[in-house]
């Protein structure tokens, strides 16, 4: 069902409008202890409502700012629409950052209140509270071993929602009345951006903004109320922001938070979700567990899952490129689905799933092409923060390989003189936060510079070549894209991510990370002894390994985007050590700086 057009388009108003139509429905699930424990819209409501009486009756104005720092769960929601509803704007911190990180978001935010999931993240808070003397008070949702700590500055979940049901009474209007004041230019959330180049930025976002992706994202591939996803993904990102929040304060499907990031692929299969979601890693995960398990089959399995495979990828093939499909081929393909795509598609927890976005970093082509093939609709969307998410996405039935999509309705696309993607829309973002030179930098006359390299073809589809601050320019003066060779190289089950290298060097050379638990198993199965993850990568058997599936790339690609050497990281990369961005890009300025004896090596 769709939301009535309001004259005052905001997401408190929206979300008001999703309770009024939707009130007692399940809007929430969370398994907690092995338990699913779920909240109706009213319930809903109920909370956002007293955090946002609370907050304002402690001095949240319009316009502030408040920070949220934990995993996905209910809390964090009701916090997030809490502080909106109250006219103030939400920023989120990864709940991974180290304490300096979020000491940056929280003073640079100026956020006056602080909501943080536990123990873990309050000491984070207790290394920098001097410093952010706007802070008027932390709120812990989650207290276990907090029963006698006492601080005046901190308070429970618990305690924030008396206060605000005692407030709603006493002041029954106050709440109203706050939304009624808030505009759809206002700031509505505050996304710090990962920062791969330098500190994050907060992108200011605004009402109008996030209202209309909310619409878009729901219309230009159909979501219902009926469907079910899965919250997992970093809620201070836009990419989970806009399933979480915005499509489901718009159509009012039912958004299920998991255990915790470790039980993702358990709660897939217990969920089953009709619309998945996730960054290229997780796609990566399954896809390379799945080509694991059928090398683990029995002779005659192995030998029914390939021949299917190979009738899944011939009608890809087809589909992909706008082709019919001989009748024969739907025949064969209805075969294989009932034989082998089904249950292996039951088994991960992708049976019911109508359409799955990648985003938030490029997949690899034959990553994508690999679930098309199986019959798990996945598509990627193209888009940054700036833009509020989405920009280009492909249409249910209407993938092409090699791009991804069509601008969603809206959008308007053009290709500057130096190749750069220029974005026009009703997403385009405010401006950074305290930063107009910045903003200035990045929205020249109404287009958002996007700072990536891309094509738009006959069919109107947008291609992504490269990032344009990464492209290679070799020494004999050839324009290199890197990211179409590392997707190559990541479409390996034995290869993590791969960085390559080669500005103003005679020839391209690589980083390689490799996959450790299909490494590690495939050194099981030859007898490979080591005994640390050092020696794992440095052992003759396993860097074989390696230069096969570089060979096997670069026989694919021309002469000069070849890869004459490579070196195995003898580390694996952590988001804490500040190596990968929360959703696992790698920091290529601090690959090359920490790897630098690594790659003159090479050379």
């Amino acid at each position: 069902m769709e939301i009535k057009t309001l004259e005052r388009r905001t997401v408190p108003n929206v979300f008001r409008q999703a309770v009024a139509q939707w009130g007692d429905k399940v809007a929430l699930r969370q398994k907690a202890y092995g338990l699913w424990h779920e909240f109706t819209w009213n319930h809903y409501y109920a909370k956002v409502k007293h955090v946002a009486c609370a907050l304002m009756s402690m001095g949240l104005e319009r316009g502030d700012c408040a920070a949220i720092i934990g995993d996905n769960c209910p809390e964090w929601v009701f916090a997030d629409m809490g502080i909106q509803c109250g006219g103030g704007a939400a920023t989120g911190v990864y709940a991974t950052n180290a304490w300096p990180q979020v000491e940056y978001v929280v003073k640079n935010s100026e956020a006056k209140f602080f909501f943080v999931e536990n123990e873990e993240q309050l000491d984070k808070w207790l290394r920098f509270k001097d410093n952010v003397p706007q802070l008027r008070k932390v709120i812990v949702w989650d207290t276990e071993g907090l029963r006698r700590f006492k601080d005046p500055l901190v308070m429970s979940f618990d305690e924030l929602l008396e206060m605000g049901a005692e407030v709603a009474r006493d002041h029954p209007a106050k709440f109203d009345r706050r939304i009624a004041a808030i505009e759809p230019d206002d700031l509505s959330v505050l996304i710090y951006t990962s920062g791969t180049t330098g500190p994050p930025k907060g992108a200011m976002l605004t009402h109008r903004n996030c209202i209309w992706m909310g619409r878009a994202i729901t219309s230009n591939n159909p979501m219902h109320g009926s469907d079910e996803i899965m919250s997992f993904l970093p809620l201070c990102h836009i990419f989970e922001q806009l399933f979480t929040v915005l499509g489901h304060i718009t159509v009012g499907y039912s958004v299920n938070f998991i255990e915790g990031p470790d039980t993702v692929t358990d709660n897939m299969i217990e969920i089953s979700p009709t619309v998945g979601h996730a960054v290229p890693r997780i796609w990566e995960k399954y896809y390379s567990t799945i080509l694991i398990r059928m090398s683990d089959a029995t002779w005659f399995k192995r030998r029914v899952f390939d021949t299917a495979l190979k009738i899944g990828r011939q009608r890809a093939d087809l589909r992909m490129d706008f082709k019919p499909v001989p009748f024969y081929l739907v025949l064969l393909y209805q075969l294989a689905h009932w034989a082998v795509f089904r249950k292996l598609r039951e088994r991960v927890g992708f049976d019911r799933m109508r359409i799955a976005y990648s985003g938030a970093a490029p997949i690899a082509p034959d990553i994508l092409h690999f679930f098309q093939s199986i019959g798990v609709n996945l598509v990627e969307g193209y888009g940054q923060t700036e833009g509020t998410g989405v920009t280009t996405v492909s249409r249910i039935g209407r993938v092409k390989f090699g791009a991804v999509g069509e601008p969603l309705d809206g959008v308007e696309i053009k290709i500057a003189d130096d190749g750069e993607i220029l974005v026009k829309s009703p997403g385009v973002f405010k401006g950074y936060f305290k930063n107009p030179r910045a903003t200035a930098e990045t929205i020249v006359e109404g287009w958002l510079h996007t700072g990536d390299i891309g094509e738009i073809d006959a069919d109107g589809y947008l291609k992504i070549t490269d990032r344009k601050k990464d492209i290679i320019v070799t020494a004999g003066g050839k324009n290199i894209t890197p990211q179409y060779i590392e997707n190559k190289l990541k479409a390996s089950i034995y290869i993590n991510d791969a960085v390559i290298i080669g500005d103003r060097r005679k020839y391209l050379t690589c980083l390689i990370m490799i996959d450790e638990d299909n490494v590690v198993k495939y050194a099981q199965d030859h007898k490979i002894q080591f005994s640390t993850y050092k020696d794992l990568t440095q052992n003759a058997a396993i860097e074989k390994l390696i230069r096969s599936e570089v060979d096997a790339v670069n026989q694919t690609v021309s002469r000069v985007e070849q890869v004459k050497k490579f070196a195995i990281l003898p580390k694996k990369l952590y988001e804490e050590d500040g190596e990968v961005t929360p959703t696992m890009k790698v920091k290529r300025k601090y690959v090359h700086q920490a790897f630098r004896e690594l790659i003159e090596a090479m050379y």
